[in-house]
C-alpha cells in the first residue's frame, strides 16, 4: 500500500480496535544492524547442557527498536541482489509474512514505508500492522501464504526502485488495489525495502 493507503487503513482500524499505543521513538537512521533472532527451535541434547533457569516476565521491544531500519539478514534470509528477480523475492517475502501474520519481517521489509506513515501519526509499525492483519480476510491470509510475483506485472521506476502493483500478485485469492495496494520498492543499504 502506499504510504497515505496504509494511514487511512491504519487510523479506521486504530480507531475501531481502540487499541493503537502510540508514543514517539527515536530515529535510527544511522543505527548500525540489529542481531538477528536466535531460532527458537533447540535440540533435547541442547537443551540438557543448558543450566536451569527461573522463569522471567515476558518482554516485548521498546517502540524504537520497532521503527528501527532492521539489518537486511534480521529474518535469516540473505539480502537480495539489486535486480528485479532480487526485488521480486523481497516482496513475496513480505508478501508470505502479511499471510503468516509475521510481524517481525513486515516491519522489516516495510521498514522505511512504516516509519513514514508513523512520521504522519500512526503508531510503531507493529502496532499498525496488527490493525492490518485483522482487515485481511482467512481465505486472503491462506492466498498470501504461497503467493508469487508475475515479473511481466512489475513497472522499472529506474536502477532501484520498482513498483509492485497488486494486479502482479499471483495467488488463490484475487487482490485489488483497494484489498492490497501497489508498492515502490527501493534498494537501500544492500537489499530491498517498500518506501512507498
Amino acid at each position: 500500500m502506499r504510504a497515505r493507503t496504509m494511514v487511512n487503513v491504519a487510523v479506521s482500524a486504530c480507531v475501531a480496535l481502540v487499541a493503537c499505543a502510540c508514543g514517539p521513538a527515536d530515529s535510527t537512521e544511522g543505527a548500525g544492524a540489529k542481531p538477528s533472532q536466535p531460532s527458537t527451535s533447540t535440540s533435547a541434547s541442547a537443551r540438557a547442557e543448558e543450566p536451569p533457569t527461573t522463569p522471567a516476565a515476558p518482554t516485548t521491544p521498546s517502540a524504537s527498536a520497532r521503527t528501527e531500519k532492521p539489518s537486511a539478514t534480521s529474518t535469516g534470509e540473505q539480502p537480495s541482489p539489486k535486480t528485479e528477480e532480487g526485488a521480486i523475492r523481497r516482496y513475496e517475502q513480505y508478501l508470505h509474512a502479511l499471510g503468516h501474520e509475521d510481524i517481525h519481517t513486515v516491519c522489516e521489509v516495510a521498514g522505511p514505508a512504516a516509519k513514514q506513515a508513523e512520521d504522519q501519526g500512526l503508531g510503531p509499525c507493529t502496532s499498525t500492522y496488527t490493525a492490518v492483519f485483522q482487515m485481511i480476510s482467512p481465505a486472503q491470509k491462506k492466498a498470501l501464504q504461497t503467493a508469487t510475483v508475475d515479473p511481466r506485472r512489475i513497472v522499472v521506476r529506474g536502477p532501484g526502485k520498482i513498483e509492485m502493483p497488486a494486479a502482479a500478485v499471483r495467488s488463490a485469492a484475487t487482490f485489488s488495489d483497494s484489498d492490497l495496494g501497489s508498492y515502490t520498492l527501493e534498494y537501500l543499504k544492500s537489499d530491498w525495502y517498500i518506501t512507498d
